[in-house]
């Protein structure tokens, strides 16, 4: 009798054993799932934000540049992965304090893009053509032509004069 009872509470012992294995990986998958949940969340948050940023920023180019004279101070918020805001022209070499993210930059190009997001990890949006902005003029000493992202605000200058057809941007 007591050999039975033995192999009884082994048995017990074992089907407990492998219940608990079970909700331990019940567990872990759904917590696995939640933090996977959280990261999407949190991903489409930033491309919202640069979204966002992309849309105001196209906004105000063109209310300047339908002006005859501006001069804004602009702050836009920006998702803290993008760095840095960089205006670069292609067809000209790279120089200043920022050429040598040039070839990074270059990745992101396509032919008409002349604003990129740094650092280029293509999650989102990239890079887009923002019209109506002096390429030339913004490029002239820099090219690249980069603003920091300072705590996940831009700060930026948009200018046009009377005797300017487009807009220029400046730090």
């Amino acid at each position: 009798m007591k050999r039975s009872e033995k192999a009884l509470g082994k048995q017990g012992a074992m089907e407990m054993s492998f219940g608990m294995i079970f909700s331990i990986i019940l567990i872990i998958f759904f917590l696995s799932f939640a933090f996977f949940g959280i990261k999407t969340f949190l991903g489409i948050q930033d491309t919202a934000k640069t979204t966002k940023f992309l849309s105001d920023f196209k906004t105000d180019v063109e209310q300047v540049w339908k002006s005859p004279q501006a001069s804004q101070e602009k702050e836009y918020t920006l998702p803290s992965k993008k760095e840095k805001v960089c205006f670069v022209d292609f067809s000209i070499p790279a120089k200043g304090t920022d050429g040598e993210i040039y070839g990074e930059l270059k990745r992101a190009y396509y032919g008409k893009e002349n604003m990129i997001f740094y650092p280029v990890v293509f999650e989102g949006v990239e890079s887009v053509q923002i019209r109506y902005i002096d390429l030339s003029t913004i490029t002239a000493d820099a090219n690249p032509f980069c603003i920091k992202n300072i705590n996940g605000k831009v700060s930026l200058r948009l200018t046009k004069d009377f005797a300017d057809a487009l807009v220029t941007i400046t730090r």
